[in-house]
């Protein structure tokens, strides 16, 4: 209120003072997938960790744990970036230690998610839309595939852009109320 006040002795009206200090955030509708890959580090653009068909169970669970991660996109042998499916931890309890099979003889092509079953997001996605795809149909990965993989959004990824834009809007709205927006 002291801020309007103050604006108003200058002489400001409210279409002035909101066009002096727009926002720097786009707002999560306006956000994409590929903004929110970004914020993962230069490093990590584009990065995803895979496996092939053919490969172990007992192998890709073990890359999983070691990167501290919960899926692995699948490809198929001698095949760069095609997706062939998703092995999470999902499938690994379900079809693996439920049903009593050994992660050292079975191949991650059989228990892994099949691509015509995946759920999967291109890098111009909204983030809006990502979060209800992944929440709808509760899972916590989806590869993004513009033609082919380019990587791999997860809800940690998605919850994390909706945090850091409460932030900055909650940021904004305290500078509002103190009077510090100009």
């Amino acid at each position: 209120m002291q801020g309007l006040i103050r604006a108003a002795r200058k002489g400001l009206n409210n279409a002035t003072v909101a066009r002096s200090h727009s926002m720097p955030e786009k707002g999560l509708q306006n956000t994409t997938v590929a903004e929110v890959l970004a914020t993962k580090g230069k490093d990590q653009v584009g990065s995803w960790l895979w496996c092939r068909t053919d490969d172990v169970v007992y192998d890709a669970v073990k890359q999983m744990a070691r990167n501290n991660i919960g899926s692995l996109v699948v490809l198929k042998p001698g095949e760069q970036h095609h997706i062939a499916g998703i092995l999470t931890e999902r499938d690994y309890l379900r079809k693996v230690i439920v049903q009593d099979r050994s992660s050292k003889y079975t191949k991650v092509g059989e228990i892994m998610t099949h691509k015509d079953k995946l759920i999967t997001v291109t890098s111009d996605t909204n983030i809006l839309h990502a979060m209800q795809l992944m929440t709808d149909n509760q899972i916590r990965h989806a590869p993004v595939i513009d033609g082919k993989i380019v990587g791999m959004i997860s809800i940690v990824d998605v919850v994390r852009a909706v945090v850091q834009q409460q932030h900055g809007e909650m940021k904004r709205l305290n500078d509002f109320i103190r009077g510090d927006y100009y």
